[in-house]
Formats: structure tokens, C-alpha cells, sequence
């Protein structure tokens, strides 16, 4: 985590998630925020990533071609950032899968009460 506070990210536990775009020679990093309540927009703070070049000899030939690397700094913060929103996704899930078994649980009930109220009435 130390990589997103070194980027100025201080209140990591409001991360959201996180996009990543190319711009030519750089990576566009994008972090949203939680939406507090009553704002109309995503919070989000923006970050660039130099991509670096260098020479890479082609497989079949003597030649060789540019190629563009990924910046340690950002493949750093983006497994930071993956593991923040990863546990929350994982939170998320386990809670819906609560509800939804509640909502199971609440059909299955309200089913047998009418069952039983309908072998009152025949008696």
C-alpha cells in the first residue's frame, strides 16, 4: 500500500475502483472514490505513467523494434489497487449471497405458514 500513499492517496479504504487508459506514451491511471452522499459526481484523482522504450530484437531477424514497457510504479500500484477492491468485491458477494439466502429463507417460510393455515381450514 505503500506505493498509493506515496502517490498521495491518504483514505484508502474509500477506494471505489480504478481504471487505466493509454495516451501515447502514457498510461492514464484513474482512481474513484466513494460517492458521498447528496454529491453528483465520482471523486477521482488522475495519475500519469511515463511509458519507457527500448530495443527488442525481433524473434525471426537481426533487426530489432521499439517497444514500450508498463511502469514498475503503476503495475505496483495497480496490484495495491487490486487488492483493496478485490476484498471489497469479495465482501460485496458474500453479503448478497446472505441476502439472497435470507430472501430464500423467507420464501420458504411464508410458503409452509400457508400450507399449514390451508389444513386449518379444511378441518
Amino acid at each position: 500500500m505503500e506505493s498509493l500513499k506515496s502517490l498521495g492517496i491518504k483514505n484508502l479504504n474509500n477506494i471505489d475502483y480504478y481504471t487505466v487508459r493509454n495516451e501515447g506514451d502514457f498510461d492514464v491511471l484513474k482512481v474513484y472514490h466513494h460517492r458521498e452522499k447528496g454529491a453528483i459526481f465520482h471523486k477521482s484523482e488522475k495519475f500519469k505513467f511515463h511509458r519507457s522504450s527500448k530495443p527488442m530484437k525481433e524473434f525471426s531477424s537481426d533487426s530489432y523494434t521499439q517497444i514500450s514497457e508498463v511502469s514498475p510504479m503503476l503495475v505496483s500500484v495497480m496490484s495495491d489497487l487490486d487488492a483493496i477492491t478485490k476484498k471489497k468485491s469479495v465482501e460485496k458477494n458474500a453479503k448478497e449471497k446472505i441476502l439472497s439466502d435470507l430472501r430464500h429463507l423467507e420464501k420458504v417460510v411464508a410458503n409452509k405458514v400457508a400450507e399449514i393455515e390451508e389444513q386449518l381450514d379444511r378441518l
